[in-house]
């Protein structure tokens, strides 16, 4: 053998080896790329006839080999209308397109199919892989529908709603919270959610609280008292909840103020209810030796010495203080039958301020009055209306030891109500003692039954008005009444 002959061998076997190794990479790559490949593979004719199919396009097609063979791809098509005709014109236009249509089963199944087609892909035959999106288009409808059903759930709920993000920020809030919280249409979106209730002057600390356990434990409940802008001050009830659905937390609320000050009243009725029942036996079984008590004081008067009057005085004093407390019993003991007529509540409150400017002055306290001209009358009880007055302003007089200024102001206001405000430089009443004030018994004085005050609302109840006290410690306190003009009983 030559040596011109042995490199040609070599150079032989080289080649049949080359050929070997591109022989079975293209046949690994038809393997890979074709027989086992996940989409469904179908290549056709210029008609649209199909000449081969690897197996996943069988199980798209719901068919075998030779039944998918001799077939067409236009006999699959569920709709041949405008975007059937549009999708292959734009294919034989551009040579590749990718887009998605229905497809008809052989069992009458419809599929959607997305699919990306290349004209002259191999040996002048076309190219189409297929993908079923049938499921996932199902899935989307099904979590649209869901969508809709909270979309539904969330605008027309009873209850304030507002959806957050993991970032603290606000996504979403319904018509309801809106309202509940007087906030200017969705502008808050994108807000802190914390911030957003912090503005409310809560308490900070009860706030974070709540949040830590939303974020620890996944959810929180409880009851926050807020102070809108219109400074009205509501209690909200709410339940929050962490990762509602897609990383979204909510958390609803409601306005429970009204039934807590119900329930506030059905405590004070109950109570007043046994009050009543105890002070009617109670001044029944003084007022008999009270009045034996008087009279004998009385025939005694004459025969009492000079050095012997300071102690009658003290007598017929207690004796006299016994009988207001026996008559504010009988105030709460029974209803009052009271006529009430059109009268001046300003003429009223002067007469009182004359009636108490002597204690006033031995206290060292001035009362300073600010009525607003040709106030309306209304329709009340003119002795109890006093008494109402007497009491709220005996009690800022003996709040201030050191003397001071009680300030009367009578004004009306847009709600067809008349404003009335007592307000003392006493020392301030604390905002637990505030919720008690009305309460059988319950009193701020060394030596005060409580009766005065309990008698006060009562009678400013039954003249369908309200009574609501305000107090700063160490700055003093003002009691706000509201009296309905033109109501008659």
């Amino acid at each position: 053998m030559t040596l011109n002959e042995g490199k040609y061998l070599n150079s032989f076997d080289k080649t049949i080896k080359k050929s070997s190794i591109n022989e079975k990479i293209s046949k690994d790559l038809y393997k890979d790329l074709f027989i086992e490949a996940l989409e469904g593979i179908v290549f056709w004719s210029g008609n649209g006839k199909i000449v081969k199919a690897n197996e996943a396009a069988c199980r798209i097609f719901e068919s075998s080999k030779e039944e998918l063979v001799s077939k067409n791809l236009k006999e699959f098509v569920y709709s041949k209308r405008s975007k059937f005709m549009k999708i292959v014109n734009q294919l034989f236009e551009r040579g590749s397109i990718r887009d998605e249509l229905d497809f008809l089963m052989p069992n009458g199944q419809i599929k959607s199919l997305e699919f990306t087609a290349k004209l002259n892909s191999v040996d002048g035959y076309h190219m189409t892989i297929f993908r079923n999106v049938t499921d996932r288009h199902q899935m989307e409808k099904e979590l649209r529908e869901s969508e809709l059903k909270f979309r539904k759930v969330f605008e027309e709920a009873l209850e304030g709603m507002i959806l957050w993000n993991e970032k603290y920020e606000v996504v979403d809030i319904n018509q309801v919270g809106m309202s509940m919280l007087h906030l200017p249409g969705k502008s808050i979106i994108g807000q802190s959610i914390i911030k957003l209730i912090e503005d409310f002057n809560v308490n900070k600390e009860e706030l974070y609280h709540h949040f830590e356990n939303v974020r620890n434990n996944g959810y929180a409940n409880g009851v926050l008292l807020i102070n809108l802008k219109s400074d009205r001050k509501i209690h909200i009830e709410f339940s929050a909840k962490h990762n509602v659905f897609s990383k979204l937390s909510l958390i609803s609320f409601k306005d429970i103020t009204d039934k807590l000050e119900m329930e506030e009243q059905l405590k004070k009725s109950e109570t007043l209810s046994v009050v009543g029942e105890l002070a009617a036996g109670i001044a029944h079984e003084i007022r008999n030796p009270m009045t034996a008590l008087k009279g004998f004081i009385q025939l005694l008067e004459d025969g009492i010495q000079e050095d012997h009057s300071m102690y009658f005085n003290i007598i017929s004093s207690e004796l006299e203080r016994i009988d207001s407390i026996i008559n504010e019993f009988l105030i709460l003991s029974k209803p009052q039958a009271v006529k009430f007529i059109r009268k001046d509540i300003t003429e009223i409150m002067k007469e009182t301020v004359d009636l108490l400017k002597a204690q006033a002055v031995l206290h060292n306290v001035q009362i300073q009055t600010f009525f607003e001209k040709e106030l309306p009358f209304i329709f009340c009880e003119p002795n109890q209306m006093k008494k109402v007055f007497i009491n709220l302003i005996k009690n800022a007089i003996e709040v201030m030891p050191k003397g001071g200024t009680v300030t009367v102001r009578m004004e009306s206001t847009s709600d067809h109500t008349i404003h009335i405000s007592i307000r003392d430089q006493g020392a301030g009443i604390s905002k637990d003692q505030i919720k008690k004030l009305g309460q059988p018994f319950f009193t701020t004085k060394e030596k005060g039954t409580g009766l005065g005050l309990m008698v006060t609302y009562k009678i400013i109840e039954e003249h369908k008005g309200s009574i609501v006290a305000e107090s700063e410690m160490g700055v003093g306190s003002i009691f706000h009444i509201y009296l309905p003009v033109n109501k008659e009983k």
